[in-house]
C-alpha cells in the first residue's frame, strides 16, 4: 500500500458524491438544482467529491469548483476531490455523450502524457482548486498501452512531486481495472457498475487484488444506472426483459425482509472490506436526503444470506 492510498482511505469517508447528474447526465440540471445538490450534501456530512471533464463538457468541474470556493477556507479544506484524465475538450461541434445540454465542445480521447498534463491543467482552471486529491485515468478500455505507458508515468511524477495527492483508474469494467492494480502502484480505483446486486463481477478477480495490494476501491453505480432504484435502465440502456426480472426478485427478497431495494443496493458494496466508499448522485437535495436516509436502513443478515442467493 503506498502513502497516498494510505490517507486517501481515511479522509474518503463512506459515501461520496458523484457528480455526472450536476453536469447534466440524460437531463440538464440548472445552476440552483446544482448548488442545491452540492449544499445538502456537504451539510449531510459528505466530502468526497468525484468529477470529470466528461461530466457536461466540464459542466460539472465549474459547478463544483464555485461551490467549494465559496466555502470558508477552513471548511474548504476538508473536501477530498477527485477528478479525470483521458478525454480532452476541445471547442467545436461534437457528441452529447449522454450529456444534453452544452454544446460546444468536442471529447477527444487523450493517454498521452502531454495530453494528461493539458486535462490536468484545463480541470484546475475550471474548478478554481489548486490541486486535486485524487487522478483517475478513465475509461481506458481501448487505450492500455499508452494509459499505462504515458498517463500513469505522468501522473506518478505528479504524485512523486505533490501535485496530486493519488492515482487512480475509473472504468466500467473489472478485467482492465485489475491488470492496472497488478502492474502499476495505482492508490484507488472506481469500479462502475460492477460490483452491485445485479453485477458482482469485480469480486472475482479486482476486489481480492486490491484488499491484497492496499489499495482502495470506490464503488459507483451502485443501481446500475437506475433499475435498482426503481428505474428501468440498466448500464445506460433500456434494461433487457432477464434483467428486469432479476431486479424484481431481488426487489421482492427485499420486501419480504422489510428493507427497500435502493436500500440494500447502497450498502452492498460495503460489505466487502476492501470497498473504502460508495458513491452517491443525485439531481436534487431531495435526492441526497433519501439516499443517506436509505444508507442508513436497518438491513438484517437474514437479507444478505437471501440475496446472495437471489443473485
Amino acid at each position: 500500500m503506498t502513502a497516498a492510498a494510505v490517507g486517501l482511505a481515511g479522509r474518503l469517508g463512506r459515501y461520496g458524491l458523484g457528480t455526472a447528474p450536476l453536469g447534466g447526465l440524460f437531463a440538464p440540471v440548472s445552476e440552483d438544482e446544482a448548488e442545491q445538490v452540492l449544499a445538502a450534501a456537504w451539510q449531510a456530512g459528505i466530502r468526497y467529491f468525484d468529477t470529470a471533464p466528461h461530466y457536461g463538457s466540464g459542466l460539472a468541474e465549474e459547478r463544483l469548483g464555485r461551490f467549494l470556493r465559496a466555502l470558508p477556507r477552513d471548511a474548504a479544506a476538508e473536501a477530498v476531490v477527485s477528478t479525470k484524465v483521458g478525454r480532452l475538450l476541445v471547442p467545436g461541434q461534437g457528441e452529447e455523450e449522454g450529456f444534453p445540454g452544452r454544446t460546444g465542445f468536442v471529447r477527444v480521447r487523450d493517454y498521452s502524457r502531454e495530453g494528461v498534463l493539458r486535462s490536468l491543467d484545463d480541470s484546475l482552471t475550471r474548478t478554481g482548486l489548486d490541486r486535486f486529491d485524487l487522478v483517475f485515468i478513465h475509461d481506458p478500455d481501448d487505450h492500455w498501452e499508452q494509459a499505462a505507458g504515458q498517463a500513469f508515468p505522468a501522473l506518478a511524477e505528479l504524485r512523486d512531486q505533490g501535485v496530486i495527492g493519488a492515482i487512480g483508474a475509473g472504468m466500467n469494467q473489472a478485467e482492465m481495472l485489475t491488470r492496472f492494480v497488478r502492474e502499476t502502484d495505482l492508490d484507488a480505483v472506481l469500479v462502475a457498475g460492477r460490483y452491485t446486486l445485479l453485477d458482482r463481477s469485480a469480486a472475482e478477480e479486482l476486489l481480492p487484488e486490491c484488499e491484497r495490494r492496499g489499495v482502495a476501491v470506490i464503488a459507483g453505480g451502485v443501481f446500475n444506472s437506475g433499475i435498482l432504484a426503481g428505474g428501468t435502465t440498466f448500464n445506460y440502456d433500456a434494461a433487457p426483459p432477464a434483467v428486469l426480472e432479476r431486479a424484481r426478485e431481488l426487489g421482492r427478497v427485499c420486501a419480504s425482509h422489510g428493507v427497500p431495494l435502493p436500500a440494500a443496493a447502497l450498502r452492498f458494496p460495503h460489505r466487502h472490506p476492501a470497498v473504502a466508499n460508495v458513491l452517491i448522485g443525485a439531481r436534487s437535495a431531495e435526492e441526497i436526503t433519501e439516499d443517506l436516509a436509505l444508507a442508513a436502513a436497518d438491513i438484517p443478515d437474514a437479507l444478505w444470506e437471501d440475496l446472495d442467493h437471489a443473485g
